[in-house]
């Protein structure tokens, strides 16, 4: 069986991180200024509603691309589906529901997925007064 791999973020606390190793950063997408209003396309109240709603969490949290935009647009409109399912006492199926839970841990809206997004470039890490970056205190 094989060994999970470490997080990068233990590494740095165990002062075992590499410089030669460092996780790839990604890519440097421009984030959104201000919170958007929802898409004229999308299906119903549920899906405007979430779109609304979603977009200030994730405005706040500096993790509102212009590409993901459009994922975002998606995911609320498969809620709205969902929602109009459950309301008129349908079950949504396997593929729908699977379609939600995969759009939602791509944007961190899971307690599991949220350690895996990481905020646009230029966010406020000056909130640890932990953190010395590698260096050890007298």
């Amino acid at each position: 069986m094989a060994r999970s791999k470490t997080p990068h973020s233990l590494k740095v606390v165990a002062g075992t991180d590499r410089p030669d190793r460092k996780p790839d950063e990604g890519a440097d997408l421009p984030l959104v200024d201000k919170v958007p209003s929802a898409p004229t396309w999308l299906p119903n109240a549920h899906a405007k509603k979430e779109f609304q709603r979603l977009a200030g969490i994730l405005h706040a949290n500096r993790l509102l691309t212009e590409p993901g935009l459009m994922a975002l647009g998606h995911l609320c409109a498969l809620h709205g589906k969902l929602v109009q399912l459950w309301a008129a006492g349908e079950a949504p199926s396997g593929h729908l529901l699977s379609q939600y839970r995969n759009l939602i841990n791509d944007f961190g809206l899971t307690p599991v997925s949220q350690g895996k997004v990481k905020p646009g470039a230029g966010a406020d890490n000056s909130g640890n007064k932990f953190a010395t970056n590698g260096k050890r205190g007298a």
